[in-house]
């Protein structure tokens, strides 16, 4: 059993930063992948970043590439989402998940363990 959960968010203008964070514990991180997703009012959720266990692969929606950074710490079981140049349309409910697999994944289905969310809010 692994429990994962996210802090960081809250209310900032376009164009500023926010960084999550993901504290996870019970089971050892190792050879868990970890993605970040988000989900919209109205909307499906929606995979935002993803990075292998050992922190060497990442892979990013293509509405964040270049401007969202997702890294982990595994001697702090953390991992974080740097949100810089935030926009409206990335106002949601951001989910940490935890899933033990080689490499990494983009499908939630793929992930065993999520956190309650924590919300961002981007003010135009």
């Amino acid at each position: 059993q692994v429990q994962v959960v996210e802090s960081g968010g809250g209310l900032v203008q376009a164009g500023g930063s926010l960084r999550l964070s993901c504290a996870a514990s019970g089971r050892t991180f190792s050879n868990y992948a970890m993605g970040w997703f988000r989900q919209a009012p109205g909307k499906e959720r929606e995979f935002v970043a993803t990075i292998n266990w050992t922190g060497t692969s990442t892979r990013y929606a293509d509405s964040v590439k270049g401007r969202f950074t997702i890294s982990r710490d595994n001697a702090k079981t953390t991992v974080y989402l740097q949100m810089n140049s935030l926009k409206p349309e990335d106002t949601a409910v951001y989910f940490c998940a935890a899933g033990r697999m080689s490499g990494y994944s983009t499908n939630s289905g793929s992930y065993g363990y999520w956190g309650q969310g924590t919300q961002v809010t981007v003010s135009s």
